[in-house]
């Protein structure tokens, strides 16, 4: 018997010591997408609200002359703030492709977030910034089993650690990919793959441990349906990013907001990114530019990815990105997940997730 059938509403996800009232994990989206606002609203709603740290001290007065302060003084206020919102789980997500990587993890770490979530990249060091006594869980993401198991081998070797849990990012992910560009939309690829790939490449680690790492499925992940089907596959929960931004708490701009609701179909379109990866974004008139070959670069003021090489670079994403959470999408784009184009309006945080709730119900069989 299907066991999901048997509940009367969506399942906890636990990972560690923490359990969240709903089985979802607000992706961590920059530039200033997901803040303290964002985060909060889904925490205080039973999900895991995750801050992104990506260039998160760009509005920092002093952010030319101080950058590395300017970055950890954001961030740490913006965990405050939002640990003055909500008594809920808080997560922050930190790109191993930062240049300030180590202190973005180390300040989250020290302000006691709940969860660190690192992609872009593989966090083999991650456990060395967790100082004693710190009880922040850490879930490296992933889009392959391989890669599961690299961490897990790489961990235990260096560290006598495992994985709190694993993320494993398909390729309808907004933002940078973590798949070649002819990769994006073959099958093999798909989530509905790697999820068992990596679930089953974790076992041996969860039965020699008898630890629980969990797996969470992102990427596309749009509907309560989808939820339901990625639980019945075998995950422990879904990472949502998309149906985020189209809420009233979301710290976008409104423009940034509007650009999905009014976005169709071919609309969403896959760019090569100057930090070398494929990413996926709404077309506008900035991204027409590019490809017409009208944006160069005069200086790199960020030095924000070390994959970046700017003076290659057809432009500065940080400043794109940093101009579309903005609102002046005329300068930026915003990156967005493939079923970006079926937002068509924008809800608070707590009616999405009665959205989801209602159609996770509906799909499932659950409701009397």
């Amino acid at each position: 018997m299907n066991l999901l059938k048997c509940l009367k509403d969506f399942p906890q996800l636990t990972i560690g010591d923490l359990t969240a009232r709903l089985p979802i994990i607000q992706g961590g989206m920059g530039v200033g997408i997901s803040l303290s606002g964002l985060a909060s609203a889904v925490a205080n709603e039973g999900g895991v609200g995750v801050i992104s740290a990506a260039m998160i001290g760009n509005a920092e007065p002093d952010i030319a002359k101080d950058p590395t302060g300017a970055h950890i003084r954001a961030l740490t206020r913006e965990i405050r703030k939002a640990r003055e919102m909500t008594k809920g789980i808080l997560g922050v997500n930190v790109m191993v492709a930062l240049s300030n990587f180590a202190d973005m993890v180390s300040t989250s770490v020290r302000e006691g977030v709940d969860v660190l979530f690192c992609g872009a990249g593989l966090p083999l060091d991650l456990p060395k910034y967790v100082t004693e006594g710190a009880k922040t869980k850490l879930v490296p993401i992933v889009s392959s089993g391989r890669a599961a198991v690299i961490l897990c081998k790489k961990w235990l070797s260096r560290f006598n650690v495992l994985p709190d849990a694993f993320v494993v990012e398909g390729p309808k992910a907004g933002g940078h990919l973590g798949f070649k560009p002819e990769q994006v939309d073959d099958p093999a690829f798909a989530l509905e793959r790697i999820v068992p790939e990596v679930i089953e490449a974790v076992r041996p680690f969860e039965e020699q441990s008898g630890k629980r790492i969990p797996t969470i499925a992102a990427g596309g992940v749009y509907t309560g349906e989808d939820i339901c089907r990625f639980l019945e596959m075998g995950a422990a929960g879904v990472q949502m990013g998309t149906r985020f931004v189209a809420t009233v708490e979301c710290d976008a701009d409104e423009a940034f907001k509007q650009a999905y609701v009014r976005a169709k179909k071919e609309d969403i379109v896959i760019i090569q990114s100057p930090v070398g990866m494929p990413g996926r974004a709404v077309k506008g008139p900035f991204l027409d530019d590019v490809a017409q070959g009208n944006r160069k670069p005069r200086a790199c003021a960020y030095k924000c990815i070390v994959t970046c090489d700017h003076t290659k670079s057809p432009y500065c994403i940080a400043q794109a990105l940093v101009n579309a959470m903005k609102g002046k999408l005329k300068h930026g784009f915003a990156f967005a997940g493939a079923n970006a184009w079926r937002v068509d309006s924008i809800v608070t945080v707590r009616e999405l997730v009665n959205q989801l709730r209602d159609d996770f119900m509906r799909f499932c069989g659950k409701k009397d």
